[in-house]
This record gives C-alpha cells, sequence and structure tokens, in this order.
C-alpha cells in the first residue's frame, strides 16, 4: 500500500515526486490494442517514415495516461483524480526515459473536500516539455488513523 498524502501536507509551489517511464515499441502495440487506436504511425516504421518521421511515434493519450499515473501514484489511495487535461507539444519517441512532473499551484476547499489544482508536464529525453497539461485532485483532510 503507497503513503496516503494528506490535503494539510501540500503547499502552493510544491513540486510532485516526477515519475519516469520508457515506453517501448511493444507496449505502443499493446497500448493501441486496448485503445483501440490503430493508426501507423504508432506502430509502423516504413508507414512513419514515409510520412516524414525517423520512426514511430508514443500516442499522446498514452503520455497522458503516464501523466495520470504520476497523479495517482502521488495522491494514495483515497485520493480522487478529478480532472485531467493536457495538450501535446511535441512529438515523442519509444525507446526514450520520458519524465513527468508537476507542481501545485492552487489549493482550496470546495463542498467539503480539499481540493489541488496542479500544472503538469512531460518531458521528452531532451528534457523539452512534450506534453503539458493541468489536473484537480481531491485529498482527504487528515489521517483518521
Amino acid at each position: 500500500m503507497r503513503k496516503q498524502l494528506f490535503y494539510d501536507e501540500v503547499q502552493i509551489g510544491q513540486a510532485l515526486p516526477s515519475l519516469v517511464k520508457h515506453p517501448t515499441k511493444r507496449q505502443l502495440v499493446k497500448w493501441a490494442g486496448a485503445a483501440g487506436e490503430f493508426y501507423e504511425l504508432h506502430y509502423d516504421k516504413d508507414f512513419a517514415q514515409s510520412k516524414g518521421l525517423p520512426g514511430v511515434i508514443v500516442h499522446g493519450m498514452l503520455m497522458g495516461s503516464f501523466l495520470g499515473q504520476m497523479l495517482t501514484d502521488w495522491i494514495g489511495d483515497e485520493g480522487t483524480l478529478k480532472k485531467l487535461n493536457t495538450m501535446n507539444r511535441a512529438m515523442v519517441f519509444p525507446d526514450q526515459d520520458l519524465t513527468c512532473k508537476g507542481i501545485v499551484t492552487k489549493k482550496y476547499l470546495l463542498h467539503r473536500e480539499g481540493i489541488i489544482e496542479c500544472d503538469i508536464w512531460l518531458e521528452n529525453a531532451k528534457g523539452e516539455k512534450a506534453v503539458t497539461g493541468t489536473a484537480m485532485v481531491s485529498l482527504p483532510f487528515f489521517s483518521t488513523s
């Protein structure tokens, strides 16, 4: 069981724990099957090269799911991911380390919930922001144990 994060432990400006992912071509094929997203740019090297790319590219929604994993790992089992919005800014290629990062931008109470808003992003192997976005999570106020 992962450590539970509580509302009173979070500060505006706080960095989220980063998450490093290393998507492989095999993972892209699995994602395509699970998501029903079979555009050849994501699994057919020859097709991708015919479109002027050096090879296949990582699905945008897969990168978004990596950011979602970073958030849910951070908030713990009693936290809730309420909103996740992402925008793809650059193509990302498999077999490279991708780093998910975030920072807390707002903290407030809403309808008896401890709400935290964050700016989030995914950096490619060069440290460039390939995906940017925002997220909202709800956290318990304090430990009941």
